[in-house]
């Protein structure tokens, strides 16, 4: 029997995704990489991307971190964007690129090691070698949609990844990952995220997690390093912020938008957080697009 459309189901909000959504994830290209010979490729500093081995090895290399070992299989998410070297004999290995609004992006990823390993031959991540396999399928034949394609399988793959760092219990310090997964502030911070804007009081905030008010503050504290106002007014600010930088609107516009009634108070919290007055944040952003285009 068909299935109705009610049939399906729909996956529910949640923080994670908002949170990629909010550093506007975007899979960008792909390269594979050949050598029966050694070699040395050095990445800069900024550069988000993905080693992914099909044969042979790397070792990757950062200043002030241990060196990272990837055999068959394997792979590693650099998230953060650090600065490394791949160094290498002989290999054959993918590696994908990533697109993110930085300014968002910097603090958010900034919580995850420099290279988050995925190894392929552990039995619980069946979706590593499908992934692979995909993208090479692409890149051995491409067809209309292709490019579009590969860039799916790329957020796949950053997701994934994203998943088992969370699951393996490695996060030192509070952060937005463990936070976005937690069942009672995963919500908290879906809502935050859809309306910073909305007038969140602790008491409503504290309903949503269905935690006591006093219980609330604690865990939120506790996977955050913050309490939940100032989470907010961060994430007001760094929404003024995009809005800055991607609309022309007034800045009297984008602190009601934000949630601020004054506009004297907002460019007063914008400064602080972000060290210029929301003009001259504006002007010195747009200086930088032009200059960069």
């Amino acid at each position: 029997m068909p299935e109705k459309p009610d049939d399906f189901a729909v996956p529910p909000a949640d923080a994670l995704s908002d949170l990629l959504q909010a550093v506007h994830l975007e899979g960008g290209g792909i390269v594979r990489s050949v050598t029966d010979h050694p070699r040395r490729d050095r990445h800069p500093a900024g550069a988000r991307m993905l080693h992914l081995v099909e044969h042979g090895s790397l070792r990757l290399e950062f200043r002030g971190h241990p060196p990272v070992d990837l055999g068959p299989g394997d792979m590693a998410l650099l998230a953060r964007g650090d600065a490394h070297t791949v160094r290498v004999s002989e290999a054959t290995w993918i590696t994908g690129h990533f697109l993110v609004d930085h300014l968002v992006a910097d603090p958010l990823l900034g919580v995850l090691p420099a290279a988050v390993v995925v190894h392929g031959d552990s039995g619980d991540v069946p979706w590593l070698p499908l992934g692979r396999q995909l993208m090479l399928s692409e890149l051995a034949d491409p067809k209309p949609g292709s490019r579009v394609m590969v860039a799916r399988l790329l957020d796949l793959l950053f997701i994934r990844a994203l998943r088992v760092w969370a699951a393996s219990g490695e996060q030192a310090s509070p952060g937005w990952l463990t936070a976005a997964m937690d069942p009672a502030i995963g919500p908290v911070l879906s809502a935050i995220h859809r309306d910073p804007a909305r007038d969140w009081s602790v008491d409503h905030l504290a309903a949503l997690a269905s935690l006591s008010r006093s219980a609330f503050a604690a865990r939120f504290a506790t996977l955050l390093g913050q309490p939940p106002g100032a989470y907010v007014t961060r994430q007001r600010l760094e929404r003024a912020a995009h809005l800055l930088a991607s609309t022309p609107e007034s800045i009297a516009r984008i602190a009601a938008r934000v949630g601020y009634t004054s506009e004297a108070a907002f460019s007063r919290a914008f400064t602080r957080a972000f060290g210029d007055s929301p003009r001259a944040w504006r002007k010195t952003v747009s200086s930088e697009s032009r200059a960069s285009s």
